[in-house]
């Protein structure tokens, strides 16, 4: 592989969250100090621990408004997933102030074969109404599942284009038709730690000159059956009391922490090499400084109970300063995953403690899943897009929920002003991948 060179900054974020469409609307959300966590609209959630979501409310997000009319029969054959990919990536290149072939104009910002893609996503819930309507049909003479009768009969009451909805690299693929984006493309599928994955992947892909330019995240919908039923056995969802109020559900770091619950949202940025973002005259917002990533041993080798130690995701944070040039005592403000789970809040908590000794009770926590949930391979993103906008406004936004606390500046506090540099943004996976990035301001 050839050797990092040029240097890599961001130059458009873009974010859908339950908040709406675009980081200001989500800033402002945080800086508020407000919830999105809620009951959930579209299913009786009653069965599990709780029955509490964080969702996108139909008024705040229709992809139809967000392609081109070229592709607006293609919206069809997009799952939630996809939907909230191709909203994040036209805000960020919008933002960005790029030109691309969705704009329908002669000429465009970034040569198509000098564009790469990577997003990051998860394993995309079906639509509950599709896959019962066919297993409907594959029962035998004793009214249960066949599967025989599946192949010959249940498969046949699946539309042809099925797959296309739901295959994890169509959030790609959607959103490199729509732009041209024709430079090198991937799609990773690790859970939690997916979008900031795929930030490390654009990372070294302009580094080493295979492409100017790359739009970069993930997205994910938990919101629904499927979803839900992957949170409860993997023992992350907060169990809740009749009557509890949802917005003070999730705790992260807390002595009383009990769970997380479902969200949906996705983040996309646009990464530009400084040099070329500098020959077009664009202005960088910040810039990746570093990433790393690992895999940590998982006792129970699924990742469900991470290690105590938080030895993986210490790996993975020192892979990013190393990557930096940079030390610990240059971090000024830290986003962690942050998912109010016991076990692993506590890996995290250990990982802090680790990489930043005595400093580590001081340095400012950001949480986000108080506010949106947990968003699955989009979490990382959205953290990028919000470290980004710290470093811009420099200022931190509220935190909620969380009191006694122990060893971590995490408890509840209001928005202020800060001296912000350099941000790190981890995060952790069901599964046991890792990956962090450290986020600076322009030097």
């Amino acid at each position: 592989m050839a050797r990092q060179t040029r240097r890599v900054v961001i130059t458009g974020t873009g974010t859908v969250t339950p908040f709406g469409l675009g980081i200001s609307a989500l800033w402002s959300a945080l800086c508020e100090g407000k919830s999105s966590i809620g009951p959930c609209r579209t299913f009786d959630f009653s069965g599990f621990p709780t029955p509490f979501v964080a969702q996108i409310a139909d008024e705040l997000f229709d992809v139809k408004a967000v392609v081109p009319k070229s592709h607006r029969k293609a919206t069809k054959v997009m799952s939630r997933d996809i939907e909230l990919a191709v909203g994040a990536a036209t805000e960020a290149i919008n933002h960005a102030k790029i030109i691309t072939k969705s704009h329908e104009q002669e000429s465009v910002t970034i040569p198509p074969g000098r564009f790469g893609c990577h997003i990051g996503a998860g394993l995309i819930a079906a639509e509950e109404n599709e896959l019962t309507g066919a297993l409907a049909s594959a029962r035998g003479a004793d009214g249960k599942f066949d599967i025989s009768r599946w192949g010959s009969e249940g498969i046949k009451n699946l539309t042809p284009l099925w797959m296309l909805k739901y295959l994890p690299n169509m959030l790609a693929c959607h959103v490199t038709i729509i732009h041209d984006c024709q430079g090198p493309s991937n799609t990773i599928t690790c859970a939690e730690a997916s979008s900031l994955l795929s930030i490390g992947e654009s990372m070294r892909v302009i580094g080493r000159g295979d492409a100017d330019a790359c739009i970069s995240g993930g997205a994910e919908s938990k919101t629904n059956l499927m979803g839900m039923m992957r949170q409860h056995y993997a023992k992350r969802l907060a169990a809740t009391a009749a009557g509890e109020d949802p917005t003070r559900v999730v705790r992260p770091y807390a002595p009383d922490a009990k769970g997380c619950v479902p969200g949906e949202g996705g983040g996309l940025l646009v990464l530009e090499a400084m040099d070329a973002a500098a020959a077009r005259g664009a202005v960088p917002l910040a810039e990746l400084a570093g990433f790393g990533a690992s895999q940590s041993f998982c006792p129970d080798t699924l990742g469900v109970d991470p290690e105590a130690d938080g030895q993986g995701i210490v790996d993975a944070i020192e892979a990013a300063l190393a990557d930096a040039g940079m030390s610990p005592d240059a971090i000024d403000a830290i986003i962690p995953f942050g998912m109010g789970v016991t076990l692993v809040d506590a890996a995290e908590r250990a990982a802090i403690h680790t990489v930043f000794g005595a400093r580590a009770a001081q340095i400012p926590i950001i949480t986000l899943t108080p506010a949106i949930g947990n968003c699955g391979a989009g979490n990382g993103a959205i953290a990028a897009a919000v470290a980004v906008r710290c470093l811009t406004e420099q200022r931190l936004p509220a935190r909620i929920n969380t009191a006694g606390a122990v060893g971590l500046d995490a408890n509840a506090c209001a928005t202020r002003a800060a001296k912000l540099n350099a941000i790190l943004v981890f995060t952790p996976s069901l599964g046991g991948q890792n990956a962090a990035a450290i986020i600076r301001s322009i030097a």
